[in-house]
């Protein structure tokens, strides 16, 4: 199906829908975001890391830094905070003072959060061509509630979202602009710039490098169009991810000694010797910092420890329960009352991450009856059903290999693919049994799937906006019992093991 012009769809009515975009994801996203006013999950490492930022302090962790600088860019911005250098003696902070301010940590990863929302707008209105189309298919993403409590968070899924979500973008643009010489190469260029930002951002969305082949199988046989995409794709990665580590170095000018290894982490000799002669800008030693930067990845993943489904307090959960939504997490509760708690539930909205699964089976379903059945489907965007199920299916495999323990929230780069195999679903169904599905009963089943997000959305908004909730009330909510969404002081009942009883 031919992709249509990008100024034919921005010219279009379509306008009225993307302010609808923003004025809902902003609610859900950016409003109050510095809300609760207490720390919550990794932001205890993140904060600590941005304040070294701040005070030119080096140091080293397991992720790359662009995420963490764009933390400690908010609070640079926002400066909500008298000091900024309480922490920068630990990798972890603790101890936060009432009067602590989290609107500047906060800041970009709610603010790319929400505007990640108008990207996915984007894509599936350069899918379905239809505005009303584009919008319902945006609410998975504006209504879940996972994606809602943990993106509003000084955490890195922010930024790495809305930069995995560009990078898609830019490769749908790309197969529309492939006979459109100066736009396939603007769009190039872009592309390698956001799967620059990816890469500095999380190593978990390296997954994106298979677009790669695919964006070359599309331009094929046009070699000259191969070319110039590989040349300005791979100048933009590689300014862009070389940009983001040397500002990485350049900031960690002095070293503080109560931090590990005397504030020098695992670095080499020749690092050491770098930072003894303040030669951290130097692009010269800008190869042995980087190969020493990723080599600490891999001494901290040694020391993390394995999923432990027998632990009472275990958060973590095996990949194959993900796709269902399970486990929740708990980031933080507070007393109300006797009978009514505060929470703060990594808690995933059925209606979305179910359906999203439902795409997937139906997706494979149809792809693998295809290719067996004498009378084949005829598939309208066949290269697109097969690229994002084999970037669902890469990403699933390759996270199933990893042997330290992983959380609900390390499946949101898969759960932004089934939004989008959602879409080309519904694009590819045109008719159930006898019922043909016409542009009109497309619209009505939209609206009613956008109805029943949304009222997921509601049922689990008191876990998503830390409000209060009685413990009558959060059982009727946990009807799934994998999910193991449980109160205050309430054993968590596993389907699949029995946890260890807490020691006295």
């Amino acid at each position: 199906m031919p992709l249509p012009s990008w100024n034919k769809l921005v010219q279009r009515p379509s306008s009225l829908f993307f302010v609808l975009i923003l004025a809902l994801s902003y609610f859900t996203y950016f409003h109050n975001y510095w809300n609760p006013s207490d720390v919550f999950w990794d932001e205890n490492y993140h904060i600590a890391s941005a304040q070294k930022y701040l005070n030119g302090v080096f140091f080293m962790e397991q992720h790359p830094p662009l995420g963490k600088l764009l933390i400690a860019a908010g609070e640079k911005i926002v400066n909500a905070n008298p000091v900024d250098n309480e922490f920068i003696g630990t990798d972890y902070a603790k101890g936060f003072e009432d009067a602590f301010s989290f609107a500047g940590y906060r800041f970009f990863p709610a603010l790319l959060a929400w505007l990640t929302a108008p990207l996915f707008f984007f894509i599936f209105l350069v899918l379905t061509k239809r505005p009303e189309w584009a919008t319902f298919l945006t609410f998975p993403y504006i209504f879940d509630n996972a994606l809602v409590v943990h993106l509003r968070g000084a955490m890195l899924e922010g930024p790495l979202l809305f930069f995995v979500v560009a990078t898609i973008l830019l490769f749908l643009l790309i197969l529309r602009s492939k006979h459109k010489r100066q736009q396939l190469l603007t769009a190039s260029l872009w592309f390698g710039i956001a799967l620059a930002l990816v890469a500095t951002t999380k190593l978990l969305g390296l997954v994106l490098i298979l677009l790669i082949p695919a964006i070359l199988y599309a331009l094929y046989p046009n070699r000259k169009a191969i070319g110039s995409f590989l040349l300005l794709a791979g100048c933009g990665f590689l300014l862009t991810y070389v940009a983001v580590w040397h500002i990485h170095f350049a900031l960690g000018r002095t070293v503080n000694p109560a931090l590990p290894d005397a504030g020098l982490y695992q670095a080499s000799p020749a690092y050491k010797e770098i930072i003894a002669n303040g030669q951290m800008r130097s692009l010269g030693a800008f190869p042995i910092m980087l190969i020493d930067s990723l080599k600490f990845v891999r001494h901290y993943n040694r020391g993390t420890p394995r999923l432990d489904m027998c632990k009472p307090d275990e958060n973590g959960s095996p990949f194959f329960f993900w796709p269902l939504g399970a486990r929740s997490i708990n980031y933080r509760w507070a007393s109300v009352s006797a009978l009514t708690y505060r929470y703060l539930y990594l808690q995933a909205n059925p209606v979305v991450w179910w359906s999203g699964l439902l795409a997937v089976i139906v997706t494979i379903g149809l792809l693998v009856s295809s290719a067996l059945a004498p009378v084949r489907w005829s598939f309208k965007n066949p290269f697109l059903l097969l690229t994002f199920t084999g970037l669902y299916v890469s990403y699933m495999i390759a996270i199933s290999r990893i042997d330290r323990v992983l959380y609900l929230y390390h499946y949101f780069i898969p759960l932004l693919f089934t939004f989008i195999l959602t879409a080309l679903i519904f694009l590819e169904i045109d008719r159930i049994g006898n019922f043909i599905l016409n542009e009109q009963r497309k619209t009505v089943l939209l609206l009613c799937f956008g109805a029943l997000i949304f009222l997921g959305f509601e049922t689990y908004r008191p876990l998503t906006y830390y409000e209060p909730i009685t413990k009558m009330q959060l059982e009727r909510r946990a009807f799934f019992p994998l999910w193991e969404l449980s109160c205050v002081n309430c054993q968590k009942k596993s389907l699949l093991v029995v946890p260890d009883k807490v020691s006295p």
